[in-house]
């Protein structure tokens, strides 16, 4: 009976041994195995098993792309500006065994390698330069260290400047030159504007004398036209009026011959003829002498009407 005991004992204990040193590794993992305290293997996903007492996981290791975020940096430029910078890099663990044996705090070596590297970079480079080049900045820090780091085991996918912090005396300079440029642009848009509204008003002053000289000749047109028309009406009127008396006086003249007038009527005639001038607005009147001439000047008149 105790040998029965014994032996479940020791059934449970190999069990419990063996289920202890079955290992799942997850997805985008890979443990460091070491046996005797040597390296051993590198675990990828999926199951394995470890010899008990033997081997040991030594470090177990996130292939994931990781993001590591640096305090700003002091850094001085070209022409001795010092000011402040903090990255942000992008790395990821590509090799468990050298990340595990190539450098100790690999954090910290790849914080102290951006800070020396951005140095180097920002030192080559003026304010204005520092300020604009940040694209140029960022390849070239990605490149260095993405080298340097190789035999750690780490890729570095990029690199990115999260801030430059400039002294104070010089943001406060960079402000008034921002604000003077932004002025200055205003007084251009605001120069230009008022430059289109008076070629605006210009024109519309143009146009408005156009149409004003149009509008004059074509009532100077007009009017002459119609003065043109009145004096032919006028002159129209005039002429029937002088051939409705010559027409009158050829008529009379007609009935004198008809009707045989001797010369009592004719001398009536004259005395008739001298009593309508003498309703005019004449003045002075001449009567002959001899009322007998008028008498003869009416038949001469006669003589001519009747050839």
């Amino acid at each position: 009976m105790g040998g029965f005991i014994l032996g479940t004992i020791l059934v449970v204990l190999a069990f419990l041994l063996v289920v202890s040193n079955i290992r799942v590794v997850p997805q985008a993992s890979s443990y460091v195995l070491e046996r005797l305290g040597a390296y051993n293997c590198t675990w990828e996903t999926g199951l394995h098993f470890k010899i008990p007492l033997l081997d040991r996981v030594s470090k177990k290791v996130s292939l994931k792309e990781m993001v590591v975020d640096f305090p700003p940096q002091p850094v001085i430029t070209k022409d001795n500006v010092t000011m402040k910078i903090d990255t942000v890099v992008y790395y990821q663990i590509t090799d468990a065994k050298l990340f595990t044996y190539g450098v100790a705090q690999p954090i910290v070596a790849i914080e102290n390698l951006t800070a020396t590297t951005l140095r180097n970079i920002i030192g080559q480079l003026e304010l204005d330069e520092t300020l604009t080049s940040r694209d140029l900045i960022n390849t070239q820090m990605r490149s260095i260290l993405d080298e340097a780091t190789d035999p750690w085991g780490i890729k570095v996918n990029r690199v990115e400047v999260k801030n430059i912090l400039p002294p104070k005396d010089i943001q406060e300079a960079m402000e008034k030159q921002m604000r003077a440029e932004r002025e200055r642009r205003e007084s251009i848009l605001r120069a230009e504007g008022e430059k289109r509204s008076a070629i605006l008003v210009a024109e519309g002053k143009k146009e408005s004398v156009i149409l004003d000289a149009e509008a004059e000749k074509q009532s100077a047109i007009l009017r002459a036209e119609a003065k043109k028309e009145a004096q032919i009406r006028e002159a129209e009127g005039q002429a029937e009026a002088i051939l409705k008396v010559q027409q009158a006086t050829a008529q009379g003249l007609e009935m004198l011959k008809a009707a045989s007038a001797d010369q009592a009527v004719l001398t009536l005639k004259s005395f008739e003829a001298l009593e309508r001038v003498a309703d005019g607005q004449a003045t002075k009147i001449i009567v002959p002498s001899d009322l007998a001439g008028v008498a003869n000047l009416v038949t001469s008149l006669t003589e001519i009407a009747k050839k």
